[in-house]
């Protein structure tokens, strides 16, 4: 959530270029994240007075990628928020049968 964060607060920054946070399986069943930055590049500036493109590149934000992908980012999060409370649920059945 804090990389698509950075990316939006961004969106006006000339030559910014996105970001994007991998996910990727560590030693012993952990979750590993690398942030990759995006190589491609923004549309160029164009000048409104004269019709003519800037010399300055535009960030290669676009917020149509970057709202969706928050959603998705809560919605994992909730899902880990579920699975913890499960099995904390779980080892509290536990303890009280054992108890």
């Amino acid at each position: 959530m804090g990389v698509i964060a950075h990316n939006v607060a961004n969106v006006c920054t000339d030559q910014f270029k996105k970001s994007r946070a991998v996910l990727t399986e560590g030693p012993n069943e952990s979750v590993q994240a690398e942030i990759e930055r995006s190589g491609s590049q923004g549309y160029p500036a164009v000048n409104p007075s004269n019709i003519q493109t800037d010399e300055k590149e535009p960030s290669n934000v676009d917020l149509a990628e970057e709202i969706p992908q928050t959603i998705l980012t809560q919605s994992g999060y909730s899902a880990n928020l579920k699975a913890i409370q499960t099995h904390d649920e779980m080892i509290g059945m536990v303890l009280d049968i054992l108890g």
